[in-house]
């Protein structure tokens, strides 16, 4: 049940409740740091909606009627649940706003998070953050259980009830090891080829196997192997057992540059997007909108 207009706001019962201790309007209005004319004022206006004479006044000052004396008892009790209530409050924004639960996908954990994070936590060092870092399918999961505020992802495909923002783009590496057949070649692997060649891959629910399949219109073989981590995937390959593994830039760079891994271009375009994520019936507020914000920043 709503309240009656003039219950809606207690800053006239509490000014009232002022005067009922301290003996006078302009005792009260300075403990409210307000001017002792715009209490007067605040007072009549409490008494106009009440239609109530709460206090005698004369030109010695102001006392409580014994209606007033009455609505200051009855007021009491709800003023004091005001200020339980804004203490309340307060403690819990302040208490949500030193901490952020945030959920990524392996490669955005990995190669773009901590950078996004030191910027953070510069700007917020009392902040303290937690970080689950696993594939797209389970961040997305996480953010609309509610058991993290802000996600990361990188597969191509948002589930209903997320709202999802680019914050960077990435792009998929066909990778080999030193001595396969496709590290010298000059005009790379068709999509063909790669549609039914059986990789080292990550397993479902992966962003970068799913972005990689939806490349290929969904026409995969079933993987060589099925690996948890991108770093096992590059082990993997790497070992020269003529495996291939299609990864991102971002996680193959100083393989690549160390020469452990080549490149091996290819005909099927593997751009893809990765995106903050978060229910759609929220906002972004505090420390997620601020790493948000950052994440944009970098982009």
């Amino acid at each position: 049940m709503p309240l009656p207009p003039v219950f809606a706001d207690l800053t006239g019962f509490d000014l009232l409740l002022s005067v009922a201790r301290l003996g006078s309007v302009g005792r009260a209005a300075a403990e409210h740091t307000v001017s002792q004319p715009a209490a007067s004022a605040r007072l009549r206006e409490l008494e106009r909606r009440l239609g109530l004479t709460l206090l005698h006044r004369t030109p010695r000052g102001s006392t409580l009627t014994g209606t007033g004396a009455l609505v200051a008892d009855w007021a009491r009790a709800a003023v004091d649940a005001a200020d339980a209530l804004a203490t309340g409050v307060a403690a819990l924004r302040e208490t949500r706003e030193s901490r952020l639960a945030v959920a990524a996908s392996q490669t955005v954990a990995e190669y773009l998070l901590p950078t996004w994070l030191v910027g953070l936590r510069t700007a917020q060092p009392g902040l303290t953050v937690t970080l689950r870092a696993a594939n797209s399918a389970d961040v997305a999961a996480a953010v609309l259980a509610q058991q993290v505020e802000l996600g990361f992802v990188e597969g191509p495909d948002v589930p209903p009830g997320l709202h999802a923002e680019v914050v960077a783009t990435d792009r998929l590496v066909v990778v080999v090891a030193p001595a396969h057949p496709w590290a010298k070649r000059r005009r790379g692997v068709s999509a063909e080829e790669l549609a039914g060649t059986p990789l080292v891959s990550r397993e479902a629910g992966s962003g970068t196997r799913r972005a990689f399949e939806q490349a290929l219109g969904g026409r995969t073989t079933a993987p060589l192997l099925e690996l948890s981590s991108t770093t096992a995937i590059k082990h993997a390959v790497a070992a020269g057992s003529g495996a291939a593994a299609v990864l991102s830039s971002l996680a193959v760079s100083a393989e690549l540059a160390a020469g452990t891994l080549v490149a091996v271009a290819s005909a099927v375009p593997l751009q893809r997007r990765l995106r903050a994520v978060w229910p759609v019936s929220d906002q972004l507020i505090g420390p997620a909108r601020d790493l948000y914000a950052i994440a944009r920043r970098h982009r």
